[in-house]
């Protein structure tokens, strides 16, 4: 029931964090729009990539990189435009959302959170808005999370980042909107991934939290993806600066 976007057939999209989590589910609806997808993330995600091209009919580029070295992902952007042109959707989708409290907080544990959750979205941003500039157009997503706007308490570097982010989507908009490039965020609520079900969903802590949800139902990788489709294409062409929040309803925003 996805809908088609035209506009995304043969589009150079790149992905961080695409092999697992949300990220894989992003990399399966973009090549299912007959898109050109790379994608970067630490661990192998070869196996992950037969499955996609068996699935989808198209293969997605895997580049082994690790986000908060800035040259390495300079590097990957470089040789995914280089195999698909230059990248026109940019999706910041890696993150850590490991828990932690305030004060065990060291220099060194705030500097790998804020490189991996905040100053990786800017070294990527950086890399693709000059092609966009020059191709008249783009889009950028930054995947953020509801975390910040509940005041969630266990991962306080985790949540200023995401709010941070919102910070950077809106001045990105406003600074390069004169070239036709649009930045939006999206944040989803809590999506039912293998790392969550693994680490932290408990009946009780998942019944606990869709009564916060207007809707019932759990969130599952696909149902942030529509919503990524939808920035990335033409479709919202006059949508930027923007936080898209698919969530069931937990927060309301407005």
């Amino acid at each position: 029931m996805t809908p088609i976007y035209p506009d995304l057939q043969g589009a150079s999209v790149f992905i961080t964090g695409g092999g697992s989590g949300i990220g894989a589910g992003l990399t399966e609806a973009f090549l299912r729009q007959g898109a050109s997808v790379a994608f970067v993330q630490r661990s192998d995600a070869s196996r992950f990539c037969d499955e996609m091209a068996e699935k989808t009919g198209h293969r997605p580029l895997f580049l082994p990189c690790d986000i908060t070295d800035p040259d390495g992902l300079n590097a990957a952007i470089a040789q995914a435009a280089s195999a698909h042109g230059p990248v026109q959707v940019l999706v910041n989708n890696a993150a850590n959302d490991q828990r932690h409290s305030l004060t065990e907080v060291t220099p060194e544990f705030m500097d790998r959170a804020l490189a991996i959750n905040f100053k990786c979205y800017v070294t990527a941003c950086q890399a693709v808005i000059p092609a966009m500039q020059q191709a008249g157009r783009g889009a950028i997503i930054n995947i953020t999370s509801i975390s910040y706007m509940m005041g969630n308490a266990g991962y306080p570097l985790y949540t200023a980042a995401n709010s941070a982010l919102n910070g950077l989507t809106r001045s990105l908009a406003r600074e390069f909107g004169p070239d036709r490039i649009r930045v939006n965020a999206l944040a989803p609520g809590w999506v039912m991934t293998q790392k969550q079900l693994d680490q932290w969903v408990t009946p009780e802590a998942l019944a606990a939290h869709l009564t916060r949800q207007c809707l019932p139902d759990t969130l599952d990788p696909a149902d942030i993806a529509g919503g990524a489709l939808f920035l990335a294409s033409e479709a919202s062409r006059a949508m930027t600066g923007q936080a898209l929040v698919i969530d069931g309803g937990v927060v309301v925003t407005g």
